[in-house]
């Protein structure tokens, strides 16, 4: 987005990662209520209002980091509370809950697809308007699919070790509760030697590549 000055790139970006972190913490919440747990409706945490998910760190340092690094913006926000031991099937609810996660940032790819489409038909009558909005669209797939893969991880406390969790026999929950403590260092390892690149390059490659032949990028 070297065409774009500062302003114009957050105002490009800003509004689909506030999205795609908020949405992705609320699809939580909402499986964890259709599957017996009150807990983030009670606290309010199904709220779409973005101040009550933000994380000083995973929603506004971390992004401004990687940003002026010149690297990929990418956040989390609060983690939504779930009970575990409220939910009906516990370790299969909580598989549902992890999932639906990562499913909110497709549908959000998707939807910000038609936005990237919305931009294409735009410029020809407000180029002004079409460039930004077009923009716009572009990054929110690429954010999207970039924290919906990642999510996906099996690495605690990533939403793909919960998702495994229900999978699996118990012991490999119990190995999971373990390895728990240790994920930020397991992901900051397969960060700085390029594992990480290599593990999710490919399907976030071929989600965005789907997407865009789909909607005719």
């Amino acid at each position: 987005m070297d065409q774009f000055n500062l302003i114009q790139n957050l105002t490009i970006l800003v509004p689909p990662l506030l999205f795609a972190i908020t949405l992705h913490e609320v699809a939580h919440g909402w499986m964890a209520l259709r599957c017996g747990d009150t807990t983030a409706w009670s606290e309010g945490r199904l709220s779409l209002n973005p101040l009550r998910h933000v994380d000083p760190v995973g929603t506004v340092l971390v992004p401004a980091i990687l940003y002026f690094l010149g690297g990929f913006i990418f956040g989390w926000a609060k983690p939504v509370p779930v009970n575990y031991y409220r939910l009906r099937h516990p370790k299969q609810d909580m598989a549902l809950v992890a999932l639906a996660g990562p499913g909110a940032n497709l549908a959000m790819a998707i939807g910000w697809a038609l936005v990237m489409v919305a931009g294409k038909i735009v410029y020809l009558m407000a180029p002004w308007l079409g460039v930004p909005l077009y923009a716009m669209g572009f990054a929110g797939i690429q954010i999207n699919i970039v924290i919906g893969v990642l999510n996906m991880l099996p690495v605690p406390p990533l939403d793909g070790s919960r998702v495994l969790t229900g999978l699996m026999p118990d012991g490999f929950g119990r190995l999971m509760l373990r390895l728990e403590p240790f994920g930020m260092v397991i992901l900051l390892l397969l960060l700085t030697t390029g594992l990480l690149n290599i593990i999710l390059g490919p399907p976030i490659y071929w989600l965005q590549r789907l997407i865009f032949l789909i909607f005719g990028h």
